[in-house]
């Protein structure tokens, strides 16, 4: 195991009434120690289920068919819930999607934070208080002695998003798992947020695992990037080789879709066609059916796998190539989309 997090061949399913839904289908990446790297696609390409599987918080209809998660060379999957509680919160965070929803009604946030404290340290509950307060002020929550007595239900989804980061980062976790950290905060403070986390990283040595659909995110903060679809990556690479040559498809696509502030006369070109149907995945590339550039083979053969197309660059393709936008001069190096 060369990373700090290794996910190896992940299949995930979810039972459903309309029959079961293949949310991840061979799922692969590496994150290295000390770097971020964000998992980025489309609505439904498996992004937050990846996160979940990682802290083992499936739902009850969910479950992995095969795969390996490692972690410091620990498979995750195989733990009791012993050893996993002893992991999970303090040497791995998460700052999940709905933050309201993670967040317990019925207690103060004071009383969360503190208990999440006081499990994983020898702190005193006055002293655990203590340190959520310096948190919460840290994320911009205003007069946060007063914001610990209040409830959920008192606080708007943007402060409980900066409650589930300052949960998340108070016991300095060596991996961060954030899922859509900033979808609830204005533009201002979402650029704070994204500062604060990459802060994190940098002081402390932690990694990062950033779910997002935002490119520009992407671009900010990245050391590497994943592109998922259809439950699987298919391609990924250290950001400024993906963004410079994206040779998929699916990310030419997703590349000729950003808009462009030096560009303005250049239209956008939308990816044609719909995300497939979850429950009955075919069993060729599931970007077949929107693709621009198929050939023979990929009607013929399986989905094709992940391959090396140069140092830090993978691809799962049998068409890869780099794009040419309609103008025909392509991104260029090192302009990346801001």
């Amino acid at each position: 195991m060369n990373g700090l997090l290794e996910v190896e061949d992940l299949y995930v399913r979810f039972t459903t009434r309309q029959g079961e839904v293949k949310a991840l289908n061979g799922l692969t990446f590496s994150l290295q120690e000390e770097s971020v790297l964000c998992l980025v696609g489309e609505s439904g390409a498996g992004k937050s289920t990846a996160g979940l599987t990682t802290m083992r918080l499936l739902p009850r209809n969910g479950s992995v068919v095969s795969g390996r998660i490692y972690f410091e060379g620990m498979d995750l999957l195989s733990l009791d819930s012993r050893s996993l509680r002893g992991i999970r919160g303090k040497d791995i965070a998460m700052v999940p999607q709905e933050p309201k929803a993670s967040l317990n009604p019925l207690h103060t946030i004071g009383a969360q934070v503190a208990e999440l404290l006081m499990a994983h340290s020898r702190l005193p509950k006055k002293g655990a208080m203590a340190m959520a307060a310096e948190m919460l002020g840290e994320l911009g929550l205003p007069d946060p002695w007063e914001m610990l007595k209040r409830y959920p239900f008192q606080l708007s989804g943007g402060m409980c998003q900066r409650v589930m980061i300052a949960m998340a980062l108070a016991l300095r976790p060596k991996l961060l798992i954030a899922d859509e950290p900033t979808s609830n905060l204005d533009v201002t403070l979402q650029a704070e947020i994204l500062r604060r986390l990459k802060r994190f990283c940098k002081e402390f040595r932690a990694s990062m695992v950033l779910i997002t659909h935002d490119m520009g995110i992407v671009a900010e903060m990245a050391d590497d990037v994943a592109v998922m679809y259809a439950g699987t990556v298919v391609e990924s690479g250290d950001v400024r080789t993906v963004f410079d040559r994206p040779m998929h498809p699916y990310m030419s696509g997703l590349i000729q879709s950003i808009p462009r502030l030096d560009r303005p006369e250049q239209r956008f070109q939308a990816i044609a066609g719909d995300p497939p149907d979850m429950l009955n995945l075919p069993e060729e590339c599931p970007f077949l059916p929107r693709c621009n550039r198929a050939i023979n083979r990929c009607r013929i053969d399986p989905r094709p796998s992940l391959r090396d197309l140069e140092p830090a660059h993978q691809v799962a393709c049998y068409n890869a190539r780099s794009y040419e936008p309609v103008d025909g001069r392509g991104l260029g190096p090192g302009r990346m989309p801001r």
